[in-house]
């Protein structure tokens, strides 16, 4: 079983910058594509950014978060990261990280992001 752990999230105020990370169990990491998703309050889980496999050099985003997110992966370190610019409140949401290889995922608990006006 794959073990994702989210890190990074916090309380900071609109227009700043969080660096969320993602550090996974697995010694298979670089086969993976890993993504960021988000759950705010009262509404379902929606994608946020995703990075392919291997070097990671294709990536996407949501069309609410492009231009201000950057997603990023460390083979090395089997961590992928969420880099978060510009924050806005309507930012504040349960950020997790998902692992996906052919029909397996696997999910991360999630790490808390918080912005205030």
């Amino acid at each position: 079983q794959v073990q994702l752990v989210e890190s990074g999230g916090g309380l900071v105020q609109a227009g700043g910058s969080l660096r969320l990370s993602c550090a996974s169990s697995t010694r298979t990491f670089s086969l993976y594509d890993m993504g960021w998703f988000r759950q705010g309050p009262g509404k379902e889980r929606e994608f946020v950014a995703r990075v392919s496999r291997g070097g990671g050099s294709t990536t996407s985003y949501a069309d609410s978060v492009k231009g201000r997110f950057s997603i990023s992966r460390d083979n090395a370190k089997n961590t992928v990261y969420l880099q978060m610019d510009g924050l806005k409140p309507e930012d504040t949401a349960v950020y997790y990280c998902n692992a996906a290889l052919n029909w397996r995922d696997y999910w991360g608990q999630g790490t808390q992001v918080t912005v205030s006006s």
